[in-house]
């Protein structure tokens, strides 16, 4: 059809000059309007030349799938009203280690440093799911969650059913999914939950409306759970039996967060925030920030998104890179550098700085994988040390810096968890920590293969790297 189509266009009499034209016409408003967003240079040029070459199908890409801003001046107008009663907003006596990040974190993210109290790591699905349906079922006044996924499965119909049982029993019960993520789940599905007076909302729904343009490509990449404002978890765990190795033998392996204290303060009024912009209902209840003590470790939370041109993930990473003195041992299953973020893990291995780096040997997208590895001559050249998990995905998101500092949330070290998608993650100064997450790193190395410099690669896996690398703005 397509080629008819063309055939009977060249036909046409004279046709090539207002076919050159419209076709200039239409390289200037693409052009325009993506360099309106003023993004990085080299963004702004891949985003040129990959669609200059798709005649309005390029316009329509980029008006589905292109970077946007999300304004949300009516949640900030809502944070400003709150401050007083979110003790999460206020400023806090408790230092952490690092005043330098915690300065940049207070910054870029509006929440001040909290104390943590004991953060525990909790090893792939199946521990992670037993603590929390745990804490589900020991709820009393609230509980929110929020996830990527949550699939219509075993696992997640025990969450469904967990929560359905204490919406029953009244507890305000508030489920939050991104429609993207959890594309395959109906809205049937909750039936029974919504019965029980429990509430789900779905965050940026797929909607085409030709007088706003859809949110597609912003999606809620965050993991949480608050159960009466006391306990929380965060991590990189979905809700679904591809994380669970008791139901799947190539199970996702991932590692989440437990603690209570203070900082569950941050994942409350980041939860606040995104239902509040999701459904525009105010939340406001004095039981989501019950009383405190000051004990625990100093911890951040940090909440980053396009609804910020801060970056607040980013920023905080590479700073804590470029300040640590012993190691750096990154985990992420998506590895797509930023120049800043390369540039932080080169400049410290060639300060000596152990760095270290563990991927899966291949991410369910071989884009990104291919891409991934075209960085790889640079930072073994700096003296990062790569290794490659081996047996199925490694889907953690974790840094550990030098011998206190751990990383952990839902953001990959990639341009879309730095940019585009809403991310979750938190800093924590805890020696005990640390040394839990160190003994996961050195399981985790047992089934690793490391990448060493030099080795031979063949000259159609180094083109397709190096033509990967070319859309790493784009991933």
């Amino acid at each position: 059809m397509l080629e008819s189509f063309w055939l009977q266009l060249a036909s046409i009499p004279h046709i090539g000059v207002p076919l050159a034209l419209a076709w200039s016409l239409y390289l200037v408003v693409l052009a325009l309007w993506i360099i309106w967003d003023r993004r990085e240079p080299v963004a702004t040029l891949s985003w040129l030349l990959s669609l200059a070459a798709l005649p309005v199908v390029g316009l329509v890409i980029y008006y589905l799938f292109g970077p946007m801003r999300i304004r949300r001046q009516r949640i900030r107008r809502a944070r400003a009203r709150s401050a007083l009663a979110s003790p999460a907003l206020a400023d806090d006596l408790a230092p952490i280690s690092d005043l330098q990040v915690a300065r940049l974190a207070r910054r870029t993210t509006g929440l001040a440093p909290k104390r943590m109290r004991e953060p525990h790591l909790l090893r792939d699905g199946a521990e992670t799911y037993e603590a929390m349906l745990e804490a589900i079922a020991a709820a009393r006044h609230h509980i929110h969650l929020a996830s990527y996924i949550f699939d219509p499965d075993e696992t997640g119909r025990r969450f469904r059913d967990a929560l359905t049982a204490k919406a029953r029993e009244g507890v305000a019960v508030r489920l939050l999914i991104d429609s993207v993520g959890s594309a395959g789940t109906r809205n049937r599905f909750f039936a029974a939950l919504r019965a029980a007076g429990g509430e789900v909302a779905w965050f940026h729904p797929v909607r085409l409306r030709f007088a706003r343009r859809p949110a597609l490509n912003q999606r809620s990449h965050r993991k949480l759970l608050i159960v009466d404002g006391r306990l929380g978890f965060t991590g990189g765990v979905n809700i679904s039996d591809t994380q669970d190795p008791r139901r799947r033998a190539d199970a996702f392996c991932d590692l989440h967060l437990r603690f209570s204290g203070a900082a569950v303060q941050g994942l409350q009024v980041t939860f606040v925030e995104d239902w509040s912009y999701v459904t525009g209902a105010a939340l406001c209840d004095d039981g989501f920030w019950p009383a405190m003590d000051s004990a625990g470790s100093p911890a951040l939370v940090i909440p980053s998104g396009p609804d910020s041109s801060w970056e607040a993930y980013h920023r905080v990473s590479v700073e804590a890179i470029h300040d640590a003195t012993a190691r750096v041992w990154l985990v992420t299953p998506y590895f797509v550098p930023s120049e800043a973020a390369r540039m932080a893990l080169t400049n410290a291995a060639l300060c000596g700085v152990d760095v270290r780096l563990m991927l899966p040997r291949r991410a369910d997208s071989r884009l990104v994988s291919a891409a991934a590895r075209s960085y790889y001559d640079e930072l073994l050249g700096a003296g990062v040390r790569i290794f490659e998990y081996q047996p199925n995905l490694l889907h953690a998101k974790t840094l550990l810096i030098d011998r206190h500092h751990v990383m952990i949330g839902s953001a990959n070290f990639d341009n879309r968890s730095f940019r585009v998608n809403f991310e979750l993650s938190t800093l924590v100064s805890d020696a005990q920590l640390a040394l839990a997450m160190e003994a996961a790193w050195n399981d985790y190395a047992t089934r690793c293969v490391e990448v060493r410099a030099n080795q031979p690669v063949s000259r159609w896996r180094h083109l397709g790297d190096a033509t990967a690398r070319l859309f790493s703005p784009l991933l």
